[in-house]
């Protein structure tokens, strides 16, 4: 018998949405504070709205890809759906995909650590 949870993905599929994730997870925040200067230029004083125009559709698609690095991860680690959701959030408050990356980094690195204990009685030689 296996002890490994049959809600998770493997180890390795894990692994590879997890660094999809931080990408994601970089490019989304950069492009959050790219959108926060384009508002800055569109409604403060300068109020030229050319970036703005040219930026806003460029970071909804990098959004996009975030949100899908986010729900790829969250099913491969058995998260679950508020948790998903909360991670969905943060591509909306600058800041917080660093925080949330972080997290979920270290969090996902401990399920891959735990994933690949195996208990005393099922070693070889024992």
């Amino acid at each position: 018998m296996s002890m490994y949870p049959t809600n998770l993905a493997k180890p390795l599929a894990i692994r590879s949405a997890l660094r999809i994730y931080r990408v994601a997870a970089m490019i989304a925040g950069i492009a959050l504070f790219v959108l926060v200067v384009a508002m800055f230029i569109r409604y403060g004083p300068p109020q030229n709205d050319s970036f703005s125009r040219i930026w806003s559709p460029i970071h909804g698609f990098l959004y996009m890809g975030y949100a899908a690095a986010i729900v790829n991860l969250g099913t491969k680690a058995g998260w679950d759906l508020m948790r998903i959701v909360r991670n969905l959030l943060t591509g909306f408050v600058p800041v917080l995909p660093f925080v949330a990356e972080k997290r979920n980094t270290a969090d996902t690195e401990a399920l891959l650590a735990r994933s690949y204990v195996v208990p005393p009685e099922h070693q070889p030689g024992q």
